[in-house]
């Protein structure tokens, strides 16, 4: 019974990897067959993908990405939401052991995540926001992304 078991299963892992070689090998093969013109047009492709990268890039680190700041009031937190699509929000009280903990390892984080801005508000400064975001626990982290924003009705 496990002899059959164990031959079903490597049957099944030999034609998983028949099935990725043959992928690999038709890419290749497309690979092969494309003229110099193609491949300059994937290569301009490519190149003006890393621009846009590299742009974007720029934009976040001159919005203050890659930092990890406290937020002073409800007017700046409501500012920084408006300009970054992707923000981590640690509400923060300076007595409280775990939060300095949090702090920590979010100034960890911010530099390798580029793509979210990283942030600290005060709980006992902000108690409207505190109250708006439902916020009953501390630490607390609130990740925010920005999907659509609508003006208006």
């Amino acid at each position: 019974m496990a002899g059959n078991i164990e031959h079903h299963i490597q049957n099944t892992v030999l034609q998983a990897a028949k099935m990725v070689e043959e992928q690999v090998d038709s890419e290749l093969d497309k690979l092969d067959r494309m003229t110099t013109d193609e491949m300059e047009d994937l290569r301009d492709k490519r190149m003006e993908q890393l621009k846009k990268q590299e742009q974007q890039k720029r934009e976040w680190l001159h919005k203050g990405h890659g930092q990890y700041t406290e937020i002073p009031g409800e007017k700046e937190f409501f500012k920084e939401t408006k300009d970054s699509p992707r923000i981590v929000c640690h509400f923060f009280r300076n007595s409280t052991f775990r939060c300095k903990i949090v702090d920590k390892h979010l100034a960890l984080l911010a530099p390798k995540h580029i793509e979210a801005k990283f942030v600290k508000v005060d709980a006992e400064r902000c108690h409207f926001l505190v109250q708006r975001l439902n916020v009953r626990v501390l630490p607390t982290i609130l990740l925010i992304k920005m999907v659509n924003s609508w003006i208006g009705s």
